[in-house]
């Protein structure tokens, strides 16, 4: 499917209006998880209903959950997952299939290392090309009968006849993914454990597990590093309650779109504001952008808040270091905002943008330059001059969601028409956002 933008100023509209975009991805694989191996029935309200959670659903029904059906998952009530317990779920006669939800068969890779039966994880085409022995080295040093294919999936899991090591690791790159696959093996260790991350990453797993009743520390240290240290729960986990807030990731493509849209003026309401989270929030008020925060409030513990955006003129920044790893998900629409900003932007420390859905670093820079912008990548991330006036052409997303929308948004303030061919992948994480774009324009 192809898709086709017309700037707002062309058609003599303004950008404008209010909305809740869809729900937070990441939280809601989460709680799928956790309320699966809960002691009761778990409710998670305003689930995401989207190609990954369905993933993270059906894998928890293969593994013996009496999970709710995936049309019910809108359901004012709340979804509904009666627990197993920790210890019960049972071998899936087939292979997990996560079909290209990398969230999902990294966090299952630690889940199932502590299970006393075999499993297989396996996805899509698109999912077996993601690294995956950043996961699969430390869980064996847990003890983990586990092995990745050359690296990739599908990864086979033996039998776990006792309790997985308390184990110390050292993270060489900050990622939230591999820290939660460890967290949630840990569940099923002899002792604590413990991860070191070189700078802060989303903590949405720590925050989870602290409101199912398990003991999680944080310890930061001055150089930036955090030790988190779980202490294997002795009692039943409790069921969630949990209402999930609206994801910054898919609102950044709105806050950018209306900080470099001329005259827009769009409220975006229940946003997680996760700290780990808001490493794209700050670099654009670093910018220039006028972001006001209001309705602040703690949901289920996750800061929630409202967010008023209009225009502004950017200016130029540079990102790197802790701020990269707080961010890594908004570069595409990053580097859009960037386009729009005057002087040079710089990004550093970004590789991990290499082994996302696609290429995002190198896919990127191409589609960026066929409408005009000047980027040019480097070794671990990219550098912008702007403002520059884009110019709508034929771009391709790359078949990855986070690359179709921030082509979306680029051709909001490109001349002419851009057209975006695969527009379609956008279902990975946000299928109405054609409808939601719309909306205000």
């Amino acid at each position: 499917m192809n898709q086709t933008i017309t700037p707002c100023i062309a058609t003599q509209k303004l950008l404008s209006g209010t909305l809740r975009v869809p729900s937070d991805r990441s939280i809601t694989v989460r709680a799928a998880m956790l309320g699966s191996i809960a002691n009761g029935t778990s409710r998670i309200r305003e689930p995401l209903d989207c190609d990954d959670t369905h993933a993270a659903l059906k894998c928890m029904a293969d593994l013996g959950v009496m999970t709710a059906p995936l049309s019910s998952m809108c359901d004012p009530l709340g979804l509904q997952i009666p627990g197993v317990g920790l210890h019960g779920l049972r071998a899936s006669s087939t292979a997990l299939d996560c079909g290209s939800s990398g969230t999902t068969m990294r966090l299952l890779a630690g889940f199932l290392s502590g299970q006393r039966f075999a499993s297989v994880i396996d996805g899509s085409d698109q999912l077996r090309k993601r690294p995956m022995r950043r996961v699969t080295e430390p869980l064996k040093a847990m003890g983990a009968a586990i092995a990745d294919s050359e690296g990739l999936p599908p990864i086979r899991i033996g039998s776990a006849e006792r309790p997985l090591h308390a184990h110390n690791y050292d993270m060489p790159i900050a990622s939230a993914q591999v820290k939660s696959a460890l967290l949630l093996a840990g569940l099923y260790a002899a002792g604590p454990v413990t991860i070191r991350e070189p700078a802060p990453t989303r903590d949405h797993t720590e925050r989870m597990l602290r409101s199912v009743g398990v003991d999680v520390q944080t310890q930061t240290h001055d150089n930036g590093t955090s030790d988190i240290i779980l202490t294997p729960p002795n009692n039943p986990l409790k069921a969630l309650d949990l209402l999930v807030p609206a994801d910054f990731s898919s609102a950044a493509f709105f806050i950018v779109a209306a900080s470099i849209s001329p005259y827009a003026d769009v409220q975006l309401v229940e946003v997680g504001l996760n700290p780990t989270r808001l490493g794209l929030f700050d670099a654009l008020l670093a910018m220039g952008a006028h972001i006001a925060v209001t309705h602040a409030h703690i949901e289920g513990g996750e800061p929630v808040g409202d967010l008023h955006v209009t225009s502004s003129e950017l200016h130029q920044t540079e990102i790197g270091g802790q701020m990269t790893a707080r961010m890594i998900d908004e570069f595409p629409v990053f580097a859009v905002a960037a386009t729009q900003a005057v002087g040079r932007t710089v990004v550093r420390d970004a590789q991990e943008l290499r082994v996302k859905e696609s290429n995002r670093l190198e896919g990127l820079v191409n589609e960026l330059r066929k409408l005009g912008a000047k980027i040019e990548p480097t070794e671990d991330g990219f550098v912008i001059d702007g403002p520059t006036r884009l110019k709508g052409t034929l771009v391709d997303s790359l078949a990855d969601h986070r690359v179709a929308m921030a082509l979306a948004v680029a051709g909001l303030v490109a001349d002419g028409q851009t057209i975006i061919a695969g527009a379609e992948c956008v279902a990975k994480t946000y299928p109405g956002f054609w409808k939601d774009l719309a909306s205000l324009m």
